[in-house]
């Protein structure tokens, strides 16, 4: 029963981070896009004080949007914010990640072949990264250094480094990522909560009250604003990250985050460039080219070169395996302590669903290695191999 609720839990924290997130994401997205549109106002509104206008059509009717170069005379009685999508989003995934990565800690935070830590250590660890990460990144943006954008993009590039190396050689692969996201994430949420709005509270009031505005307060935000956009998309590939082994359980998991970073910063860059009116499809080309490279760097020593042994097993020496090896929590009945419910779906107590299976017991338990979860049964290479040799034959 109390698995049956973890599950519960943990589908409805998905789901509201997910919705949240698309969200805050479709509003970041738009209003960077929005910003880059903005076309000079005619003079009757430069007068207002409009510095832009964008017009637009959508869901059957024109639209008609400006935006002021500090801020109109008179506030509106009703002023939209957007906030709560970002707040609701990182509180969801917060609380997701402790149900998932600290009550289940020692299922998969904690990979004692890479550090045999302890639960509260791992924790602790955990949310010291999460909170560090915001006050270095906070710090530098309020420093001088924020002036001078090559410098400050090599500092927070070379905290991303360090961060990704020290958690993949504390945590597992999963856990690892899962941390960096929460970084993130913090730093995304944080720019909203502790610059951007407040700059946009202070600019109201200002107005308001019929004092002069003050420009660094929109500089302030616009500078955080641009860090969120271009943070959007490595985001979004740890969120998914769970499902591709290849990448976090590599060797060099830490690398090859680095380098999905920065493909993707690649590509905003060129969306962001092109609502400008500039188009460099170098961007563009370099970056599906680097992912190509990736991918072949990447790729698992048994997909590069024949598998080698004395004999091709049997369906039923294999089954033997994956029975001895999965069964525990790939069965109709598992018996493991944590997966009560056999993951994914996959059920593997006979021989023909061995080979219906055989592709994926392949992938994950041979190429990648990602299975037996943690390695918790002890499957050894010698047993990897073995299964290799017979699933590619099956596939055959």
């Amino acid at each position: 029963m109390e698995a049956y609720i973890v599950d519960w839990l943990q589908l409805v924290l998905r789901w509201t981070h997910m919705i949240t997130g698309i969200a805050w994401i479709g509003a970041s997205f738009y209003f960077v896009w929005l910003d880059n549109h903005l076309q000079t106002a005619p003079q009757w509104q430069q007068a207002r004080g409009i510095g832009g206008e964008l017009w637009a059509i959508h869901g059957g009717g024109v639209y008609e949007v400006g935006k002021y170069r500090k801020g109109p005379e008179q506030m509106p009685d009703t002023l939209h914010w957007f906030k709560w999508e970002a707040y609701t989003t990182w509180i969801s995934g917060m609380l997701l990640l402790a149900a998932v990565y600290y009550l289940g800690a020692d299922a998969y935070l904690i990979d004692r072949r890479v550090a045999d830590l302890s639960a509260p250590a791992a924790i602790g660890l955990g949310l010291a990264f999460i909170v560090l990460g915001w006050f270095i990144y906070d710090v530098l943006c309020n420093s001088r250094v924020a002036n001078h954008t090559a410098l400050l993009s090599s500092l927070l590039l070379l905290m991303l480094v360090a961060s990704s190396y020290a958690l993949t050689h504390l945590f597992s692969g999963r856990g690892a990522y899962i941390h960096i996201g929460a970084m993130i994430g913090t730093m995304m949420v944080g720019n909203v909560f502790a610059v951007i709005m407040p700059s946009q509270r202070a600019l109201v009031s200002a107005i308001e009250q019929g004092g002069e505005v003050d420009p660094s307060w929109g500089a302030k935000a616009k500078l955080r604003s641009t860090h969120n956009t271009y943070l959007t998309l490595p985001l979004l590939f740890i969120m998914i990250s769970n499902h591709y082994p290849m990448t976090y359980g590599h060797e060099y998991n830490w690398l090859i985050l680095l380098a999905i970073t920065a493909i993707t910063a690649c590509v905003r860059q060129f969306f962001v460039l092109r609502h400008k009116g500039i188009v460099k499809p170098a961007l563009l080309v370099g970056s599906v080219v680097a992912t190509l490279v990736l991918a072949a760097l990447i790729t698992p020593p048994s997909l590069r070169s024949s598998q080698a042994a004395s004999a091709i097993p049997t369906l039923s020496e294999m089954h033997t395996i994956v029975s001895h090896r999965c069964g525990s929590c790939h069965s109709a009945e598992p018996t493991d302590d944590v997966f009560t419910v056999a993951p994914a779906g996959v059920i593997l107590d006979t021989e023909s669903q061995v080979r219906q299976w055989a592709p994926r017991i392949l992938a994950r338990s041979v190429h990648t290695q990602d299975m037996p979860f943690m390695n918790k049964t002890g499957m050894t290479d010698a047993e990897r191999q073995q299964l290799g040799v017979g699933l590619i034959q099956l596939e055959d």
